[in-house]
C-alpha cells in the first residue's frame, strides 16, 4: 500500500513538475531507484539513475566560447561623420528648398492659429478675474474654471514658443 503510494506521488509530482510553466528545469530531471526500490527524483545524476524524458524540456544550450569584447574607441572632439547606403535617395537642393518653405508655411499657420487662440483666451480670462457664469453659484466651480483657464493659456504660450523655435531651426 505505501510503496503504490509513493509510487503515485512521485509521478504526480513529476508530471506536475514538467506541466507547470514556471519550473522549466535549467538541468535535466533525473530518475533514481535504490535498493530498497525507493524512487526519488532529483537533478544531479548518481549511480542507478536514469535521465527522464519530460514534455516541453529542452536542454539548455552548452556553453559558448564568448565573443571578443570591441575595444572602446575614443570619443571624438567633432559630429561623427554619417555614413549614407549607396541606395539611399538623394533629394535635390531645390526640392528640399521647397519643402522647407512648405513646412514653414505650415508652421507658420500653425503659430498664428496658436496666437489668436492665446488673445481670446487672454481676452476671457480678463487679467485672472473672467466673468462668473450663470451655472457657477459655487464659488470653487468658479476657481476651478479659472484654474483651467489658467493652465491652457501656459499650454498655449508652451506651443508658440515651440513653434516659433521649430521655425527658427529650419534652414
Amino acid at each position: 500500500m505505501t510503496i503504490s503510494f509513493f509510487r503515485r506521488f512521485a509521478i504526480v509530482l513529476a508530471a506536475g513538475l514538467a506541466l507547470h510553466n514556471g519550473a522549466h528545469a535549467q538541468a535535466a530531471v533525473y530518475k533514481c531507484v535504490d535498493e530498497q526500490g525507493r524512487v526519488e527524483f532529483t537533478d544531479t545524476a548518481r549511480r542507478g539513475c536514469k535521465v527522464l524524458d519530460l514534455p516541453g524540456y529542452a536542454p539548455p544550450p552548452p556553453p559558448r566560447a564568448s565573443a571578443p569584447i570591441p575595444a572602446v574607441r575614443p570619443m571624438s572632439q567633432g559630429p561623427a561623420a554619417a555614413v549614407t547606403p549607396a541606395s539611399f535617395p538623394r533629394v535635390d537642393t531645390a526640392q528640399q528648398r521647397a519643402r522647407d518653405d512648405d513646412r514653414r508655411e505650415i508652421l507658420n499657420d500653425e503659430l498664428r492659429t496658436e496666437q489668436k487662440k492665446l488673445a481670446d483666451l487672454r481676452r476671457d480670462f480678463n487679467k485672472g478675474e473672467p466673468e462668473r457664469q450663470g451655472n457657477e453659484r459655487n464659488y470653487a466651480k468658479y476657481q476651478e474654471r479659472v484654474a483651467s483657464m489658467r493652465d491652457e493659456i501656459g499650454r498655449t504660450e508652451r506651443n508658440i514658443e515651440a513653434l516659433q523655435r521649430e521655425i527658427g531651426n529650419i534652414r
